[in-house]
């Protein structure tokens, strides 16, 4: 069955974000304010029947949880597709002025009131009439019908539409500046880095999002689509809970850097050895094996310190370097057996056709690895690079590793009680991708040529590459 007026409307939008940012912004900021009244509507006249009712739909014959935790929670995930749109925040964060102060607070801000506004409109419908007389097609609008006020579905009808329209703008909006960065990095072609001049908006990429999602919209449901959309944002949030970890313990010790600074990077580094030579007390012009060398050397020589000085020294520094290599593995293996867990319990937790042994003993196994790992990595220090690689003075994960963890395996439970089918969809999704990875992005990467140098190095090699300039 298809459906040609969400391919239309798709088409409508992508056409409508090609204006502009802050067109954009406007429009969203009147879509999304129309769509707060509607929702401030039923949640205050809902509230009102509700009272004036009795809340009629708490009293089931049933106790509550009908289809269980695992029910509860298989239907959590299929509706996490509703904070999709807060990585629109962080996907646009190249053109907000203060992103330091202003990714975080409206991050923060925005998904504490849709939080707060979608829990009231939950209670208040199911209040108003029994989960299972709700109407699936238009459950808001029936449940005040049901209660006498058929007028009150012209005004959810109006917010429904501007939801679906605020919802496809956030859900349009970030992804043309991934692929944009996506081609800049040479994942991609460079056909997605043509940005307007007027505008300022990637043209290319928007447009072919907009084709691409009016194609999806036309031929597959919404059950379907909001299932495949609710894999991606649960994967993406436990890819980031997971980088937290990383760049908290074992964080990069070399970065990356294009080979066109070849020639800084050789003058930064034959200073640097010189510069450790001379520390060392070694004349960096003459090598030690030279001829003309004297043997005696010169006639002063400074002595700063002891023989037994210099080896308590090299001892101390050779154990602080072999501690900290025992201390990344420790948190590396840690963090792997951490993901592990998770899945092991989650899995053997949602299914239930295991035998109670296998089940029992699983759950346990999985919960002392996860256990275990959280202990581990509370007692270890963390690497003191985390306050230098990608930060700098901006708001930082707090309860680290007790909220990254408590997110991994919250959205790992989510993601397996997903429906088979969903996950089949996704993974020829996925399987796209690699193929364009394996064929095109592998080949003309950014990182292909890269030269790696350590991360200490990294702001003096371009302020180096700046002054040759």
């Amino acid at each position: 069955m298809v459906d040609p007026c969400a391919a239309v409307l798709v088409l409508i939008v992508t056409g409508f974000l090609c204006l502009g940012i802050k067109e954009s912004a406007l429009a969203q900021g009147i879509v999304t304010a129309v769509n707060v009244f509607a929702m401030l509507f039923v949640i205050i006249a809902g509230g009102y029947l509700g009272f004036k009712t009795g809340w009629t739909g708490y009293e089931v014959p049933t106790e509550y949880f009908p289809f269980g935790v695992d029910g509860m929670l298989a239907g959590s995930a299929t509706v996490f597709f509703s904070y999709i749109g807060f990585d629109t925040v962080a996907s646009t964060a190249e053109e907000v002025k203060n992103p330091k102060r202003d990714l975080p607070l409206g991050i923060a801000l925005s998904l504490s009131i849709c939080c707060c506004l979608y829990m009231l409109v939950s209670i208040v419908i199911v209040g108003l009439v029994p989960y299972y007389a709700m109407d699936p097609d238009t459950p808001i609008s029936s449940a005040f019908a049901s209660n006498g006020m058929q007028w009150a579905a012209y005004i959810i009808t109006v917010g429904a539409v501007t939801a679906l329209i605020s919802t496809l703008m956030g859900s349009i909006l970030p992804q043309p500046r991934i692929l944009m960065a996506m081609a800049r990095d040479g994942l991609l072609p460079s056909f997605f880095l043509d940005v307007n001049k007027h505008t300022q908006v990637p043209v290319n990429s928007t447009l072919a999002t907009g084709i691409v999602a009016s194609i999806l919209a036309f031929f597959m449901d919404v059950s379907q689509l909001a299932g495949m959309v609710s894999v991606g944002t649960l994967i993406a949030f436990t890819m980031v809970a997971v980088s937290v970890l990383i760049l908290r313990y074992v964080p990069p010790d070399e970065v990356p850097l294009p080979s066109s600074l070849q020639e800084s990077i050789d003058s930064y580094m034959l200073r640097h050895n010189s510069d450790a030579q001379m520390i060392n007390g070694e004349n960096p012009a003459k090598s030690p094996g030279d001829p003309c060398l004297p043997l005696l050397g010169e006639k002063k020589v400074a002595v700063d310190c002891t023989v037994v000085e210099k080896l308590e020294a090299l001892s101390s520094f050779t154990a602080g370097t072999l501690d900290e290599e025992n201390r990344r593995k420790i948190a590396s293996w840690t963090i792997m057996l951490i993901c592990v867990g998770a899945f092991i319990l989650t899995f053997s937790a949602s299914n239930l056709w295991f035998s109670s042994l296998i089940r029992f003993t699983l759950c346990g196994a999985g919960g002392l690895l996860l256990l275990s790992g959280l202990v581990i990595l509370t007692c270890i220090d963390q690497d003191d690079e985390r306050h230098n690689f990608g930060h700098a003075g901006g708001f930082i994960c707090p309860f680290v590793p007790l909220l990254p963890i408590s997110c991994i395996l919250i959205n790992v439970y989510l993601l397996i009680n997903l429906e088979v089918a969903t996950w089949v969809r996704v993974s020829v999704w996925l399987m796209i991708g690699v193929l364009i990875y394996t064929f095109y992005g592998r080949r003309h990467s950014s990182l292909l040529n890269a030269i790696y140098v350590p991360k200490a190095h990294v702001d003096e090699i371009y302020r180096s590459s700046g002054a040759m300039l």
